[in-house]
């Protein structure tokens, strides 16, 4: 399924892979060159659970960076459920080339599919109301953009890219700028003068009082940090839609649907990004 990302995919897939390979293989792969240079291999990459797969354009360009010649057939896309023992696609490439591809290529494969796969049982937590899950910056660092397109492969939504394309005042931000609605001033110019590049202010806030003065201000998207779902029900009922509501802080799988189930727009989980176990999936060559 075409996943749409705002953001240039391409140079960020040739930064990660040259990245990534560059690390591994370094001066050499000494292990590979026990193989004849000139012997052709085959291989397939099986799922051993259940998922969605993400990552195959990160996986294509480690294997074709090291042999532009090389053939992959995908029988599964980015963003489709996958079960286990699912045969995802067959590779015939040189063996020297493949044999040092595999690590990396196997490496994105597996996080960005462990991402998209917990991204859509967040997802699918949400099916029947308005919220949407939508990821943080909590990632690793250099691979910022795979997982937020990871995150899109799931059905998660994205908050901010980065520092640069939004504004969210935080706690800290407050405090130095003397209170919220002297940060919310500010804000407003600092917007101005990024122009498109900024695509929202949101500012964050941990009490009724807060949103009150928030509101007052004049925030169109307020963070709800750590708010219990009694103080959520208070907050979307005294917000009456005037501003997008973001709840945040502490957000399981158990806990999401009781937290929608307030009234709240979006619902941000760190988690998508920095609490993932890599998906299992095996290369193995054949005859």
């Amino acid at each position: 399924m075409p996943i749409d990302l705002d953001y240039p995919l391409a140079a960020e897939i040739t930064r990660n892979v040259a990245a990534a390979l560059a690390e591994d293989i370094g001066a050499g792969d000494l292990t590979a060159s026990l193989i004849p240079a000139d012997r052709v291999a085959r291989a397939r990459v099986i799922s051993r659970e259940a998922g969605v797969l993400c990552g195959r354009s990160w996986f294509d360009r480690c294997v074709t960076s090291l042999d532009p010649d090389a053939e992959i057939t995908w029988n599964a896309a980015d963003g489709d459920r996958i079960t286990a023992d699912q045969l995802l696609c067959e590779i015939r490439a040189n063996a020297r080339a493949l044999l040092s591809a595999e690590r990396s290529a196997l490496n994105f494969l597996q996080l960005l599919s462990a991402v998209a796969s917990k991204a859509r049982a967040y997802a699918d937590a949400l099916a029947g109301t308005k919220a949407q899950v939508v990821d943080t910056r909590k990632t690793l660092p250099g691979l910022r953009i795979a997982q937020k397109y990871a995150v899109r492969c799931g059905g998660g939504g994205n908050h901010r890219l980065a520092l640069w394309d939004a504004i969210l005042i935080k706690e800290n931000h407050i405090h130095a700028a003397g209170g919220i609605r002297e940060a919310m001033a500010a804000a407003r110019i600092a917007a101005g003068q990024a122009g498109d590049r900024c695509k929202f202010i949101q500012v964050e806030v941990e009490s009724l009082e807060e949103l009150r003065v928030a509101l007052d201000a004049g925030a169109m998207m307020i963070l709800l940090d750590n708010f219990t779902p009694a103080m959520m029900c208070d907050a979307t009922a005294f917000n009456a839609g005037r501003a997008v509501l973001e709840a945040s802080g502490n957000v399981t799988l158990e806990t999401i649907r009781g937290i929608a189930e307030t009234g709240v727009d979006r619902i941000s989980v760190g988690a998508l990004s920095k609490d993932v176990k890599a998906l299992d999936l095996s290369m193995r060559f054949v005859k």
